[in-house]
């Protein structure tokens, strides 16, 4: 169990807004959502645990903390810039139904960016399907998920569910053609971080 707040190291590269400076003191905390951090520092950001320790996936930032024992603990700055989820959660959003255990479908995963944080949010007992149509983005995609076995790509048209249905299960092909009754869903404004203005997330457990 992760101690209310721990003092870090900053490290690892990548640029962009918001990252971290590198090589600053930082304090993590547990935000209210189950998974997520904030790390403290000359700037805060969000940050996830990372599942993969020593591993970016998009040049992110990483912030290391050591424990009592001399362990450590890896986390990855999440761009609110870059990531629509990230930028929900620093905008408010009440629930976003990612946590720890839970498995989902995350469609239009791009490149992963957003997917790879997702994993770090369910951990190893949970799965994340992602569907991404691009073969080109297909294959940074896949490249990811090499490393995160908590992550399955499906390079497939999202609207065409009969094609990966049986990757996702029965029941949950089922539940995809009736999602606005069965799957959660949460709307909500992700100014002043993305011009896109609204999200749509669905999860089911």
């Amino acid at each position: 169990m992760l101690p209310k707040s721990k003092r870090a190291g900053g490290r690892g590269g990548g640029r962009g807004a918001g990252g971290m400076k590198g090589g600053s003191k930082v304090i993590v905390e547990p935000h209210r959502h189950e998974g997520v951090f904030i790390a403290k520092g000359k700037e805060d950001a969000l940050v996830t645990r990372n599942m993969v320790r020593g591993e970016a996936v998009y040049g992110e930032k990483r912030v290391s903390v050591q424990n009592e024992d001399g362990t450590k603990i890896e986390y990855r700055v999440w761009n609110p810039f870059r990531s629509k989820f990230a930028a929900a959660i620093l905008g408010g959003a009440d629930n976003i139904w990612i946590v720890p255990g839970a498995r989902g479908l995350y469609f239009g995963a791009a490149s992963g960016t957003t997917v790879s944080h997702v994993s770090d949010l369910v951990g190893p007992t949970g799965l994340v399907y992602a569907v991404e149509f691009s073969h080109r983005s297909g294959r940074d995609l896949i490249n990811m998920a090499k490393k995160r076995t908590n992550v399955i790509p499906i390079i497939e048209d999202a609207r065409h569910l009969a094609k990966y249905r049986m990757l996702v299960g029965i029941k949950r092909w089922y539940m995809l053609k009736n999602f606005d009754y069965y799957l959660n869903c949460m709307v909500f404004l992700l100014s002043p971080f993305l011009r896109n203005p609204v999200c749509i997330a669905m999860w089911f457990d």
